[in-house]
């Protein structure tokens, strides 16, 4: 049964009560408006189809963003980075908006101005698929009425794949920086990266507990996939391996002294830098490795080597350059 308090000038309150369902109340500035909307509640109850959106009226979506970064982010692999994406969707206007009040237009707003202020459309890319895996918790397991807004909106077109590689006289010069770098280790970490293919994370993170010289591998337990991969050495690679094997380490020590991926990352960059060398980034050389692999070896063996879960991956990191291409159609004819 539904009441109509006047609360004051221009204020009617509505109450609606029915055995079963919670209490719900709304204040109006105009009395029809109070009695209008206090019937379609009783209506809804009476069918069965009342959904309660008192949760999505009292909270913003920075306070479920807050929500989801506390109890869902610190379960994924890549927390760090979505920290990041979170701290700023938190810190935008946006953020305000009670979820009842949230509407498509909102979020494309919040699209284009990120594009306008420059960030790339990748960037862009995640922030709308991260908007868009917080509303779907939200809804399907939280059980907050939120309409995702965000899988219907026009996402900006995706990037073409980077097909760089550094060229013979890149590689020289940037060896040669990375032995004069103070970052100890850093020329054995390119190596170990153009050699065998290893993400940056991968390299950073790697401990003499997960070589095996007696095999010639490398054990990662736990790679970006969440799978394990067995990583085997060439014979370039072994070798920059047992130039930095000190025999009084212990074997779970870390092989590099980097903090984490960033820290390496930040190294190569320096080294980059001094070399002269432009618009090369860390994760080029796992490219540079798979090119170098796949003439050598069939689809399904790169992919197990470098640790696809699909061949499609071959043709992303398979950048041959042209006379590489010319030599494979002479040695075929």
């Amino acid at each position: 049964m539904a009441t109509i308090n006047k609360r004051g000038l221009y204020q009617y309150q509505a109450i609606v009560r029915r055995a079963g369902y919670p209490t719900q109340c709304k204040t109006f500035e105009a009395k029809r408006d109070a009695q209008d909307w206090a019937s379609t509640v009783e209506s809804e109850m009476r069918r069965g189809v009342f959904v309660d959106r008192t949760e999505a009226e009292r909270m913003t979506l920075g306070q479920l963003l807050e929500r989801y970064r506390d109890k869902v982010t610190p379960l994924k692999r890549g927390e760090a980075p979505e920290r990041s994406r979170l701290k700023r969707l938190i810190a935008h206007p946006i953020a305000l908006q009670r979820l009842a009040r949230l509407r498509a237009v909102d979020f494309s707003d919040y699209r284009d101005e990120r594009l306008d202020e420059g960030a790339s459309n990748k960037t862009v890319r995640e922030e709308l698929l991260l908007l868009s895996a917080v509303l779907n918790t939200a809804s399907k397991e939280w059980s907050i009425p939120v309409e995702n807004w965000v899988c219907h909106l026009r996402k900006p077109a995706a990037g073409k794949h980077r097909e760089r590689r550094p060229s013979a006289d890149e590689e020289q010069k940037l060896m040669t920086a990375c032995k004069e770098s103070k970052s100890e280790g850093l020329e054995f970490a390119v190596v170990l990266a153009i050699e065998t293919g290893m993400r940056r994370g991968e390299l950073a993170g790697l401990t003499w507990a997960q070589v095996d010289f007696s095999n010639s591998v490398v054990r990662l337990v736990q790679t970006k996939n969440g799978e394990g991969r067995i990583v085997p050495l060439s014979v370039k690679a072994e070798e920059a391996l047992r130039a930095l094997r000190v025999p009084s380490r212990a074997t779970n020590c870390k092989i590099f002294s980097f903090y984490d991926s960033n820290g390496l990352g930040a190294a190569f960059t320096r080294a980059c830098r001094r070399a002269g060398i432009q618009d090369l980034h860390f994760h080029d050389l796992r490219h540079e490795a798979a090119s170098r692999f796949a003439p050598r070896m069939a689809a399904p063996s790169l992919a197990k080597i470098m640790g696809w879960k699909t061949l499609q991956m071959a043709m992303r990191y398979y950048n041959p350059r042209e006379a590489e291409l010319v030599a494979l159609v002479r040695a075929a004819a």
